[in-house]
Parts: structure tokens; sequence; C-alpha cells
């Protein structure tokens, strides 16, 4: 099971768990909290998470949720770059927390 694997697979439960908190909207059951939804954005899920944003047109207009869930994109976008640019400072990093690749 490749990370590859696991980040998709991931994506589609963020995804599952967004659509469930719309129709618990729509049907007036019970929500799931917006610090969860953010969580599951922030620890890997924010791919899935702004699909179903969009195209569910869940929680487009909610603020601050929707800044924060722009800023959880945006610093793991950063993150990515950073890994891509400057490899050597992330495994430095690693290095000493004890983590070498």
């Amino acid at each position: 099971f490749s990370a590859i694997a696991f980040f998709l697979a991931f994506n589609v439960v963020v995804f599952g768990i967004y659509w469930l908190d719309k129709s618990a909207a729509r049907n007036g059951g019970r929500r799931i909290r917006e610090s969860t939804l953010l969580w599951l954005a922030a620890i890997g899920g924010s791919a899935g998470a702004v699909l179903a944003q969009r195209l569910l047109r869940h929680k487009t207009q909610k603020e601050p949720f929707r800044t924060i869930l722009l800023a959880i994109v945006i610093a793991q976008m950063a993150a990515i770059l950073s890994f891509v640019l400057v490899p050597e400072w992330w495994k430095d990093l690693l290095t000493s927390f004890g983590l070498g690749i």
C-alpha cells in the first residue's frame, strides 16, 4: 500500500465526511464540527476537502472556515514546494528529529 494510494484513499474518506456533513445540514441531522473538518484537511485531506467544498457547494461562504481552509492549502503547497526545491533542508530537519531518510 503506497503513500500515494493512502493519500488518495484518505482524501476520498474526507470527501465522504464532508458529504455526510452537507447531508446533515440539508436534513437537520447531527453536524460534524468545523474544527474536525479543518483538522482532516490539515492532516492531509485538503484535496478531498476542497473538492467537496466545490462540488457539493459546502461551506463556500462560511467564514472563517473558508479562509482557514485556504490557509491550510497554501501552507501544504508551500511545504511540498520547499520539499522539492530544498530537499537537503528537509533531510536535515528529519534527521534532527531522529527520522533520517
